[in-house]
């Protein structure tokens, strides 16, 4: 019985991870022209770099580099800036319609991320989740996943993270399809874009809380 249970989920766990580099791939060739568009756009507003690079706890907490487009001007420490005011107007209508995120496609390929699954946040977070919390990491992180569809950035971090480990418990082929579809209408209609009254995600400081 044990045994039967483990088959199927390294086999269901094949099979996501192919279609997942299938579909990337059918992405990043789909989408080049206007990855090469973004990128023209990026650095003539922004300059280089065009890429924002930012190390982020994958499968397992193991740390891997994640990609998106840069949508802040870049400063230096003397002259450190509120990211509201780092934000560009580019950089606004990228992330209004997630398209900042489109290099991640790359990430997915690599098989750092997964198409759906628990949004990678930073490795500093992970000594703070609670045991429950650190479930989250039982699966790669996705593109867009159950926490995304249901509040995005304006939900409370634990909230979120509970999301995360719901999935974790129910994930399915299915869910990850109807996360996929959900997904769409989340980005045509913008919702959950940011936190309210931040440009950026408030910083996760652990919660005092602790679930099982």
């Amino acid at each position: 019985m044990v045994a039967c249970m483990i088959k199927k989920f390294t086999t269901t766990s094949v099979l996501k991870r192919y279609s997942d580099a299938v579909i990337s791939l059918c992405a990043l060739i789909t989408l080049s022209p206007l990855v090469v568009l973004i990128s023209f756009m990026v650095f003539i507003v922004m300059g280089r770099p065009i890429f924002f690079r930012q190390e982020r706890a994958g499968l397992f907490s193991k740390p891997f580099m994640l990609l998106k487009f840069r949508t802040m001007l870049n400063t230096s420490d003397e002259d450190a800036l509120a990211d509201d005011l780092r934000l560009t107007k580019l950089g606004i209508w990228l992330r209004n319609w997630s398209l900042d995120e489109l290099p991640q496609f790359w990430n997915v390929l690599k098989g750092d991320m997964s198409l759906v699954g628990p949004r990678p946040l930073l490795t500093e977070y992970v000594p703070r989740y609670s045991s429950f919390q650190l479930r989250r990491h039982q699966v790669r992180p996705g593109l867009t996943g159950w926490a995304q569809i249901n509040g995005r950035n304006s939900i409370p971090w634990e909230t979120k993270l509970r999301y995360d480990v719901w999935y974790v418990k129910n994930k399915s082929v299915c869910l990850d399809l109807h996360i996929l579809l959900k997904t769409i209408s989340v980005v045509i209609w913008r919702r959950g874009i940011n936190e309210a009254g931040n440009a950026s995600c408030s910083p996760f400081n652990g919660t005092l809380k602790r679930e099982k």
